[in-house]
């Protein structure tokens, strides 16, 4: 017993001897904050989480799905938190709020106050703070705020802190409205991102020019400026510093009793990379961004080594290094009082290398891409109708297309660079999404036709269906056959805020129908036949998509023109035709064979037409009320895509895929032998249909109230039996004299000017002339000389440039053999199967041009393009019998009745928050100079925005609405820049809201957004004492 108890107590002796010399040897000083006089390198921790890429979003996040990739960020963030509670130093940031939040609805209570403390000392910092971090080329501004919002309203709600930096450190290239709008204008103190193109990098190292003032907006100048920061390389740590426990970076070895003791190397290594860092950085801080893609699932092994870094290199005492945040650097930049340069416009296009423009990204699923279109115009449209309704937090509500959307806004997402598998989880997120808002629509709107009748309670009896399968001429509830007094309602929503006057196109079945407006007039319509290829499409994809072949054929287009208030709706009545002339017309229909040589003109309004039957395409555009005319031609063309195995050294091999757009040869697409065009006139519209060729139909359509073509293509397949990627383009070629010079749109926003070959910011070299001058479009393009203005828009993002003068190319489709070596490891060959029979994707999609007098094609590209942006909301239903008009609602206005928004004005988000509050963004769409009429300072009357509310308290807020603007802008920082770089023109804002009279000015391009606490003047629904039946 007594030999046992010494050999005990001895074991004992050896343990604590064991664990005394560990602990005394494991103690490292991380505690160093900054020092003045050294140069001061910012260690940051962080980890790049992609909302999906190479696995879906809910695979990265649980770790499923690893034959393709390794990557957990549930093992991340479980991993960080015990990390930074073993040193009150430590320090990480996070950004990705999709990630997170669901990892924050999983812990516990004492989980979660642990993370608030962690949050409230600043050792985990939230940064950025959308639910992703969002494409800045193919995505349009309003959803950018959107997912932004998303994100920082739940940071604020939970943490109750509000991010302070941007970070964009992936997405690839970067715009001028993320600068000053998702930067300056969310309240950022700075913005850092990794990716500018590889010949502006060098000069910038060069020039020590890396960080610079950004004045993203020429309308907002210095107001909404913000200091910003393009990595050295890219979001990684410096070569050799990578410590994730594969990683093959030297660890740092200090055990003195083992072999391989370094700790003087690795301390010489880290002065080293930190002194040429510095040597083209400014003032003595650098930052180290200690993490990449989906590092950290094991936290402890990078702290582990940045432990002894930071204790090892103080100890030397040539550098000090420290644990620090974007937050932290940023704060020391600005002690430093130091003068930066102006950066203007913005980073696009972007390369990496030589022959390696990530251009094609802009156009890389054209289905996907228009999908989320649509989806970002009717989310905001339901979320009106939600505010009419009344929000319910137990559903039906937007917040599950809210949720999709945001991921969908993901910088490899929208964007199309994810593995097809990714792509498909995308729109499945975003069908779940759109069919629960459908229903939440549907009852909004039957509420509200219902609101005239007596019943007060209950739901509502009339049941609505949408369609969104429209673009491919399918809509089951609008192919109903109309006979024995059977009717067809058609409800027609408007979410722009003034009167809207456009077309309203469904199939039908019935031959003699007649349409009535609101009032019970009869309005003029049109029948149009359905021709071959829409049939065809319409087939294929509902048994593609749906799993059923449509059980009607529907013969024609009904074509009318309606006319809807503002935030309202109008009705529409559908019916059989009883009576000799009481009928829509129908279209005269004339076939021309390329073999006819004649000129034929289209068009009964202002713009017409003229187009030659034996070249096939259109050749002459007249206005005759702006008294302008201009030859114009279209056509297509493909570019091969490139195999890189045709370089050679010291060239690095570089294909075409889905990021990089990299053309080996142009080729014209003639219109076959036997092509025909086919015009179809009526009273409403008249049509050219074009058979390019077996893959390329086109329609050109005028309205006669309008004075734009619309231009609907159906392209693909693309052919591939050749065994090379093709990508497909359209040109608009004019005479007009353009010098080099166009204008593209940044995220649906401003207008930026190109100058063909060349670059602001230094001297470009060219290696690739097609895609070096390719640019993303959200809203439009256009060009001008000394007299016209010809102006181009579209209806999702793509690319497009102009190549030559007076031209207009735009980049419709891509389809790819070979993968780009970005990382995707996939082609961008997307398919569609049917009965395991595989062919390309057919795109359908629109493009829209107009000629103006010189400065006269804002106000066009400007209204016009909301209108794409928003289009009309249709809600079908049937009905017996003419009782409809007496006993239902049949017109709308959610506003006040002679009351409509500004023409230079848009609501771009009216919400009822789930707190009950209200967030509205007004936003000015007009850019300084930009039209003599509408680039002037508005006034928006909230009163009559509410007509039917009691407004209580109105607070300004920041773009993502999580703090006051007057805290936004007392926090602000302003930085000096250098001489000779401030010029501008004077900055202009609309003023305080005076609380008695509520009126919100708007200067050029300003957006406003403000919280209202609303009071109900009547009961919820009871709609019916503020809005009457219209009597015929």
């Amino acid at each position: 017993m007594l030999m046992t108890t010494r050999l005990l107590f001895f074991c004992v002796l050896i343990l604590v001897g064991f664990l005394v010399a560990d602990s005394k040897f494991m103690v490292y000083n991380t505690g160093q904050g900054i020092v003045s006089g050294k140069l001061n390198v910012h260690l940051v921790p962080h980890t790049h989480d992609d909302v999906g890429w190479l696995k879906t979003v809910d695979q990265y996040y649980v770790g499923s799905n690893n034959s393709i990739q390794g990557a957990c960020v549930q093992n991340v963030l479980d991993s960080l938190i015990p990390a930074l509670l073993a040193d009150k130093n430590r320090k990480f940031i996070y950004v990705e709020q999709a990630f997170f939040q669901r990892w924050w609805r999983d812990q516990s209570e004492a989980i979660h106050r642990i993370v608030k403390q962690l949050v409230s000392s600043g050792q985990l910092e939230f940064i950025n703070g959308g639910m992703c971090m969002h494409d800045e080329a193919a995505t349009h501004y309003i959803d950018m705020i959107d997912q932004t919002t998303l994100g920082h309203r739940f940071i604020k709600k939970e943490f109750d802190v509000t991010p302070r930096i941007g970070w964009q450190i992936d997405p690839f290239g970067h715009s001028a409205v993320q600068a000053y709008l998702l930067g300056a204008e969310v309240g950022f103190d700075s913005l850092f991102f990794g990716r500018i193109d590889y010949q502006d990098r060098e000069k910038r190292k060069n020039e020590k020019s890396l960080e610079f003032v950004w004045r993203g907006s020429k309308s907002l100048g210095s107001s909404a400026e913000i200091f910003s920061g393009a990595f050295p390389e890219n979001y990684e740590p410096p070569s050799g510093f990578y410590f994730e426990v594969n990683d093959d970076s030297p660890i740092v070895q200090d055990d003195i009793t083992l072999f391989d003791y370094n700790v003087q190397e690795r301390v010489n290594d880290f002065i080293a990379a930190a002194v040429s860092q510095a040597n083209i950085t400014r003032t003595n801080h650098i930052m180290w961004t200690m993490g990449t893609d989906f590092k950290y699932q094991y936290a402890h092994t990078w702290f582990r080594q940045m432990d002894k870094l930071i204790h090892y290199v103080n100890k030397d005492g040539r550098v000090n290094a420290l644990y620090s945040t974007p937050s932290i650097y940023t704060d020391a930049k600005y002690a430093a009082n130091e003068s930066w340069p102006i950066k203007t416009d913005d980073f696009f296009p972007y390369a990496d290398r030589t022959n390696a423009y990530w251009t094609g990204y802009f156009t890389s699923r054209p289905a996907l891409k228009h999908y989320v279109r649509t989806m970002s115009g009717y989310y905001l449209a339901a979320r009106q109708l939600e505010f009419f309704e009344g929000r319910s937090n137990s559903g039906p509500n937007t917040d599950s297309l809210a949720d999709a959307l945001a991921i969908a806004q993901h910088h490899d997402a929208i964007t199309g660079t994810e593995k097809q598998h990714v792509a498909n989880d995308y729109a499945k997120r975003l069908s779940i999404g759109y069919m629960e808002a459908e229903q939440l629509v549907s009852a909004s709107l039957a509420r509200l036709v219902e609101s005239a009748s007596n019943t007060r309670s209950g739901n509502p009896t009339t049941k609505f269906q949408q369609c969104l399968l429209l673009n491919i001429s399918y809509c089951p509830a609008s192919e109903v056959t109309l006979s024995r007094g059977k009717k067809l309602i058609v409800v027609v929503y408007n979410s722009l805020g003034w009167k809207r006057d456009d077309t309203v196109r469904i199939p039908v079945i019935n031959e003699d129908v007649i349409v009535h407006d609101s009032e019970g007039r009869e309005i003029e319509s049109q029948l149009l036949p359905l021709d071959d290829v829409q049939l065809g499409l319409r087939n294929y994809y509902v048994k593609a998509y749906l799993g059923q072949t449509p059980t009607k054929t529907p013969k024609y287009w009904l074509v009318f023109t309606v006319s809807v208030p503002p935030l309202g709706f109008s009705t529409y009545t559908i019916s059989g035709a009883e009576g000799a002339g009481a009928a829509s017309t129908r279209s005269s229909v004339y076939t021309f064979q390329s073999s006819e040589k004649s000129t034929i003109k289209v068009g009964q309004g202002n713009v017409k037409l003229s187009f030659s039957t034996d070249l096939g395409k259109m050749t002459n555009y007249v206005n005759s009320r702006s008294l302008v005319e201009e030859l114009v031609q279209q056509s297509y063309s493909f570019y091969n895509g490139y195999n890189g195995s045709n370089d050679k050294a010291p060239l690095i091999p570089q294909n075409a895929g889905a990021y990089i757009f990299r053309p080996n040869g142009t080729f014209l697409i003639t219109p076959e032998e036997k092509a025909s065009l086919t015009v179809i006139r009526g009273p409403v519209i008249d049509e050219v249909h074009q058979h390019i060729n077996s893959w390329i139909h086109q329609i050109t359509r005028l309205h006669k109230e309008k004075e734009h073509v619309e231009v609907e293509f159906i392209v693909g397949p693309i052919p591939i039996d050749d065994g090379i990627g093709k990508e497909v383009v359209t040109q608009l070629d004019t005479t007009m004299a353009t010098n080099k010079t166009f204008y593209t749109d940044s995220n649906g926003r401003d207008f930026i000017k190109r100058i063909r070959d060349y670059r602001t910011d230094w001297d470009f070299q060219v290696n690739q002339p097609v895609a070096g001058n390719y640019y993303p479009i959200n809203l439009g393009i256009y060009m001008q000389d000394n007299r016209t203005e010809f102006s181009v828009l579209v209806d999702r993002s793509l690319g497009g440039s102009s190549t030559v003068d007076g031209q207009i190319e735009l980049m419709l489709h891509r389809r790819l053999l070979l993968d780009d070596s970005r990382g995707v490891d996939e082609a961008l060959n997307e398919t569609v199967c049917v009965s395991n029979e595989c062919t390309g994707i057919r795109i359908q999609g629109k493009f829209y041009f107009r000629i103006d007098p010189l400065g006269g094609g804002a106000k066009w590209r400007r209204s016009f393009g909301q209108e794409i942006y928003s289009p009309l909301l249709l809600a079908f239903a049937e009905q017996d019998g003419d009782n409809w008009k007496n006993s239902h609602v049949t017109t709308f206005s959610g506003i006040g009745s002679s009351y409509s928004l500004p023409d230079n004005v848009a609501l771009i988000t009216l919400q009822e928050l789930d707190d009950g509050k209200v967030l509205i963004r007004l936003a000015h769409l007009y850019e300084v100079g930009e039209d003599r009429d509408f680039s002037v300072m508005a006034n928006v009357e909230l009163k009559k925005l509410f007509p039917r509310k009691k407004i209580g308290k109105v607070t300004e807020m920041n773009l993502s609405a999580n703090q006051e603007r007057t805290e936004m802008e007392r926090k602000r920082l302003v930085w000096k820049v250098e001489e000779g770089s401030s010029g501008e023109i004077k900055v202009v804002r609309g003023g305080p809201v005076d609380p008695a009279k509520l009126v919100v000015e708007l200067a050029p391009l300003e957006i406003r957004t403000f919280l209202i606490d609303l009071e109900q003047r009547f009961p919820r629904h009871h709609y019916h004492d503020v809005v009457t039946v219209v009597d015929a």
